[in-house]
């Protein structure tokens, strides 16, 4: 494992308490900007609910408690396809590891109304989707863009930052203007070029997913002026708070790998213990029955 230092001196973080929730298989949770996130089951991590949108939890995203309006039951729809992946996706990042200080994203924007308690309506827009819609396109690891997008806006689709970046990629209105998004505050449209810029910066540091997120951040003009992460407080903490966060999806992913390899070879152990025990067992007392008879 490859292992980011940013700062010399880093106490260690760790959650002290997780309080899970029960939950009904394929809920729906509706977040006051109006997104839907579909998920199979959901815990509370501190101050955040990790929503597992698999089965074996292998693949999860953490939104604010806070910006959770409510819970339904999910409609019955059919299967999502899997993101495209590439040469180029940044399969590596996975390894790497980082040290700084994590605290929930702040904004200066006001939640959006709360939908209707019922139904699954259309102006609800399923995050999920939108994500891997947009990281098949760029061949990027959906788990990526959702970490940048908790680090960005909290998965809030109104957010403004106090330096006037927009929606939950938060863009700057030039920014978005070169992307070819009209309006930084329609989430698909958003993601979508978010997403497009975070690959064009991989692409130009040779998938250095540090210095990438160092100039989603802070610039490319000061990631090259410094000849990588710039000495700022907060690019740094932004670039490890994001890191550690794509972490924990993969490592969460490698367990979830690793236990069912586990429970296939001791299917398939016990399947041969059951065949062997089988065809040696009935054939051992054939031969001593007729033993017997011989005699």
């Amino acid at each position: 494992m490859i292992r980011i230092r940013l700062y010399r001196s880093v106490g260690i973080i760790a959650i002290l308490a997780v309080a899970a929730l029960p939950c009904f298989a394929g809920e729906v949770a509706v977040l006051k900007n109006g997104f839907a996130i579909r998920h199979e089951r959901r815990e509370v991590v501190g101050d955040v609910t990790r929503l597992y949108v698999n089965a074996d939890g292998s693949s999860f995203v953490d939104v604010p408690t806070a910006q959770v309006d409510h819970y339904e039951a999910a409609p019955d729809v059919p299967a999502p396809k899997a993101a495209a992946s590439g040469p180029g996706q940044p399969a590596t990042a996975a390894r790497i590891s980082a040290s700084g200080l994590n605290g929930p994203s702040t904004t200066n924007a006001k939640n959006g109304g709360a939908f209707a308690a019922t139904g699954f309506s259309s102006r609800r827009m399923d995050l999920t989707e939108v994500v891997k819609d947009a990281s098949g396109r760029y061949q990027l690891d959906p788990d990526l863009v959702n970490s940048v997008i908790k680090a960005e806006s909290g998965f809030n689709a109104r957010a403004i930052s106090p330096k006037g970046a927009q929606g939950l990629m938060q863009l700057m209105p030039g920014t978005a203007t070169q992307l070819g998004v009209p309006n930084a505050f329609d989430p698909q449209a958003n993601v979508d070029g978010g997403t497009k810029y975070l690959r064009e910066l991989l692409e130009k540091y040779n998938f250095d997913l540090v210095k990438a997120l160092a100039a989603y951040n802070a610039g490319p003009q000061r990631v090259e002026h410094f000849g990588g992460v710039p000495p700022y407080y907060e690019t740094r903490a932004y670039v490890a708070r994001i890191v550690r966060d794509f972490n924990k999806k993969k490592l969460a992913q490698q367990k979830a790998t690793a236990a069912a390899k586990k429970q296939a070879a001791s299917k398939e152990e016990a399947a041969k213990t059951h065949t062997a025990a089988t065809k040696h067992g009935p054939s051992g007392s054939i031969q001593a029955k007729a033993g017997q008879q011989s005699e």
